[in-house]
């Protein structure tokens, strides 16, 4: 699955809110090219004009419909709402066979976010494989990281961790993290990710208990090697 990354094309899926933004500003700043996807593709490319503003031009960002940006992307990212998650993996459910999807969807129920309430199929990561089938690769990843770091050029005091349906998968899903200037964790098979999910709302009430706006996690006792 390694492949040049000048190359790669990504397409952030509803990548007009605040965390598609940020994670599209980064991975186009790195040298990805960017496609910004929305149901409106007027709201698309204005979104990403912003960010070759922020850029300055020099990078590779356009914007599109969701179902365009993942008919040409290599590798798709989806950052919406969990009450869009099965609306917007089923309209573009044709155009994903063969490729990497990475699903940053953490299954909030409005009003109670700070309490985790998980799907059916276990976590949002495992209903977009149910839903996607075995032809398409399904990583979890960036559920813990607030949006507010990441158009910002700052370290990120927050590790992302990766669970996935092959080791493959979330290897590559992996170089995306580092790319984007953060610290990964391969997290294990695709059936963890109810952890990192349910984690978000745990982050949630922490913020409300204690009057932050970014609480995040950590991982100690563990050491990185150069192969990872």
């Amino acid at each position: 699955m390694a492949r040049e990354t000048l190359l790669l094309t990504i397409a952030v899926l509803g990548g007009t809110g605040k965390e598609g933004k940020g994670l599209a500003y980064r991975w186009a700043k790195a040298g990805y090219q960017v496609l910004i996807g929305s149901r409106y593709s007027e709201k698309a490319v204005t979104i990403a004009s912003e960010i070759m503003e922020l850029l300055e031009g020099e990078s590779s960002v356009v914007g599109t419909t969701n179902l365009e940006a993942a008919q040409q992307a290599d590798i798709v990212v989806v950052t919406v709402p969990y009450a869009g998650h099965r609306e917007i993996l089923e309209s573009v459910k044709d155009a994903l066979s063969g490729k990497l999807v990475i699903d940053t969807t953490v299954p909030l129920v409005p009003p109670k976010v700070s309490k985790v309430q998980m799907p059916v199929a276990g976590s949002a990561a495992q209903e977009a494989k149910e839903i996607l089938g075995e032809s398409v690769e399904v990583v979890a990843a960036f559920q813990n990281i607030s949006y507010e770091h990441l158009l910002r050029d700052e370290d990120v005091e927050c590790d992302v961790l990766v669970t996935g349906s092959s080791k493959k998968a979330r290897q590559e899903a992996l170089t995306l993290v580092e790319a984007a200037g953060l610290i990964g964790w391969d997290a294990g098979p695709i059936e963890n990710s109810v952890v990192v999910e349910g984690l978000t709302s745990v982050l949630i009430n922490i913020n409300k208990q204690y009057g932050s706006t970014h609480a995040g996690i950590r991982i100690t006792g563990a050491q990185k090697s150069s192969s990872d």
